[in-house]
């Protein structure tokens, strides 16, 4: 197993300052065995509708549309293109669509951020979407070439004839989801990447589940106490259902609860489990990023600055500790230390892997010869980490994390009256990306 990392982007983004001036994200709703009520784009413009509404500019005065999405659904292609149109954009406005894994909705926000500070556009709407409960069930290659030799069949013998070869094992679905899941390269579903960094750095099971249930309990007091309301647009079905909240917390949750569940990745000793994992979940979020001069054009008052952007790369066995490498030079190169961040907002794949990398920060051999630091970072106080919860009670759709954990991010430093905030995120593939927030 590999234990160095690529240091990425070595370089501050350069030019004009960038805002975040608004944003906001659907409830991230659970999947339950079927399809959700909304696709990728459905969510999109769930919640762009509203954001758009309250701006004092006409959705038209956008330059750009960035959207991240990993699993697009074939009626849907370049869902940033289509979510635009929806939203009223106007058919001069491009769109287009990234995908990076998990980090895909902060890699909207890290393009666009790029665009403004170079001088090419104003004002951009960077979002993330996704709709896992839509994941394609896939025919397995015997019926896809049953399907074909069908196909290929002239006449009435040879199309009776491969109709005869028929078997029921053509029709037993591959689950695109659980491939999206496993890295092609080492071959491990990302659970098991968890386990191997739980392993690595002696996180225990009763830990992982204390950590879940904590940020079941913080989840719980945000809703309670109405925390999320400044991001949060309801959303409505077609059928005039409405979904206006995260409908995955567990108030109820508890470390005896949560002890009696199984492994899931590696029975029987395993530390992974559903409850300490994050949760297969449909959801969208939006940012608006602007420039200096569309704050004095249309009159806005940023929320937040941002001043840097950092990716790395690292062994995809240990993609759990993206993170570590990627938040680790951003603070280097803007000469901040641990204690300079006020806020941490670190997406929960899962929970090992959020101890893990907590657990590597502190480790003095790790971070000398892996991040070439003097000594150890040093530990992240958890009153900073995951203030109102993360993705363990939240939910994870891929796509649209990373941009909601930077809205979080930014939400709280406003809340709670603090200057300085990191969101970052582990990649599937073995990468990391982190984002350096200010409040403005």
């Amino acid at each position: 197993m590999a234990t160095t990392a690529a240091t990425g982007s070595t370089r501050k983004v350069g030019g004009r300052p960038v805002y975040i001036v608004d944003g906001s994200r659907t409830p991230f709703l659970r999947a339950r065995g079927g399809l959700g009520p909304f696709t990728p784009v459905d969510l999109a413009v769930q919640c762009g509708r509203p954001l758009l509404l309250r701006q004092p500019f006409k959705p038209t005065d956008f330059d750009q549309v960035i959207l991240g999405v990993v699993n697009v659904i074939a009626n849907e292609m370049n869902p940033a293109r289509v979510a635009a149109l929806r939203l009223g954009m106007g058919e001069e406005t491009p769109a287009f669509s990234v995908q990076i894994n998990c980090g895909s909705g902060m890699q909207s926000i890290d393009v666009g951020y790029r665009y403004i500070a170079d001088g090419g556009s104003d004002l951009i709407l960077a979002g993330g979407a996704e709709a896992l409960s839509h994941s394609a069930l896939l025919y397995n290659r015997q019926a896809v070439n049953w399907f074909s030799a069908l196909n290929a069949a002239r006449g009435t013998g040879p199309k009776l004839k491969t109709l005869a070869s028929w078997r029921p094992t053509f029709f037993k679905p591959v689950i695109g989801l659980v491939q999206g899941l496993t890295d092609p390269i080492v071959e491990y579903g990302m659970g098991q990447t968890a386990e191997l960094v739980a392993h690595l750095f002696d996180i225990s099971r009763a830990d992982s589940d204390q950590y879940a249930v904590e940020s079941h309990l913080r989840t719980a007091r945000a809703q309670k106490e109405g925390w999320f309301k400044g991001e949060l647009e309801p959303a409505f079905g077609r059928d005039g259902k409405l979904y206006d909240a995260d409908d995955g917390v567990r108030a109820d949750s508890s470390v005896e609860k949560l002890a009696k569940l199984s492994p899931a990745f590696e029975r029987p000793w395993g530390k992974v489990t559903a409850g300490n994992s994050s949760q297969i979940t449909d959801g969208a979020s939006w940012v608006i990023l602007a420039s200096e001069d569309a704050l004095k054009k249309h009159g806005l008052t940023p929320l937040a600055i941002i001043r840097d952007s950092h990716w790395a790369a690292l062994d995809p066995e240990i993609m759990g500790l993206g993170p570590v490498v990627s938040s680790t030079p951003i603070l280097s190169r803007n000469g901040l230390a641990r204690e300079d961040v006020d806020i941490w907002e670190l997406n929960e794949a899962f929970a090992a892997q959020v101890l893990g990398c907590l657990a590597a920060w502190n480790d003095e051999k790790f971070c000398k010869d892996v991040l070439g630091l003097d000594g150890a970072f040093g530990q992240i106080d958890r009153s900073t980490l995951n203030v109102d919860g993360g993705a363990i009670s939240l939910g994870h759709p891929v796509g649209a994390s990373g941009n909601r954990i930077v809205l979080h991010c930014v939400n709280a430093m406003k809340r709670l009256g603090k200057k300085r905030g990191v969101a970052t995120e582990c990649i599937g593939g073995g990468q990391g990306g982190a984002m350096l927030l200010e409040a403005a």
